[in-house]
């Protein structure tokens, strides 16, 4: 149950990172407001969450060969839903469509890989002191 927790914690972190990564390289074409940015890290996680399996599982059916940017398309489809139901979120322009389900993709799996090594480290410091 614990790993469970720290395992969402860490997915919704890794889009958090994400977000805010696509944000700062777009700038005005890929914009939210601090609540919106809540709300958008939630949402986005939650859809990756439903719509990955549903996505992956279509891929293998009728386009075997989309197998490997099942992780793209679900995270344009992410921000797609996202984007509709967040109000405070605003995507301007099909070139930053592109850019940011590219940036957030990348931000979430390098913050993914990356994430766990400093909260393993942290907990072991914390093991040791104690």
């Amino acid at each position: 149950m614990v790993r469970m927790l720290i395992s969402a914690a860490v997915y919704v972190l890794a889009h958090a990172i994400g977000l805010l990564v696509a944000s700062i390289l777009l700038g005005d074409s890929f914009s939210f407001t601090p609540t919106g940015f809540i709300f958008a890290t939630l949402l986005l996680s939650l859809v990756m969450v439903l719509a990955g399996p549903l996505i992956e599982k279509q891929s293998e059916k009728n386009l075997p060969a989309l197998k490997g940017g099942v992780a793209l398309v679900t995270t344009f489809v992410g921000l797609l839903v996202t984007n509709l139901f967040v109000g405070g979120m605003e995507i301007n322009g099909g070139s930053t469509w592109l850019l940011a389900t590219t940036l957030v993709w990348a931000g979430a799996l390098i913050a993914t890989l990356v994430l766990p090594m400093f909260l393993v480290k942290k907990a072991v410091k914390n093991i040791r002191e104690d």
